[in-house]
């Protein structure tokens, strides 16, 4: 479970809904490659770059009710791995 003081603090700086409030998690850019071609050991010259679209990599957050270390119920928006990792205690 994560202390009082770092979960006060990171929601304090919490001002957007695509940031975790625990993990500090946020959207990421990246791109998706395709490519084309056969490949050499298939007998073909190897694969070609064509194409890197642009797309963001988001966290996947929820929204719970965490209860802080001074007994106080907040809901706040989570990471699914904080979660599972048992990060928080849900109210």
């Amino acid at each position: 479970m994560a202390s009082k003081s770092s979960i006060l603090h990171h929601y304090s700086n919490f001002d957007m809904s695509k940031i975790c409030a625990i993990t500090g998690k946020r959207p990421t850019t990246g791109g998706r490659i395709i490519y084309k071609g056969v490949s050499k050991k298939a007998g073909g010259i190897g694969l070609q770059l064509v194409k890197n679209n642009k797309r963001k990599f988001r966290p996947n957050l929820q929204r719970v009710r965490v209860k802080l270390a001074s007994g106080q119920v907040k809901r706040l928006w989570v990471s699914a791995k904080a979660i599972k990792a048992g990060k928080i205690q849900k109210a």
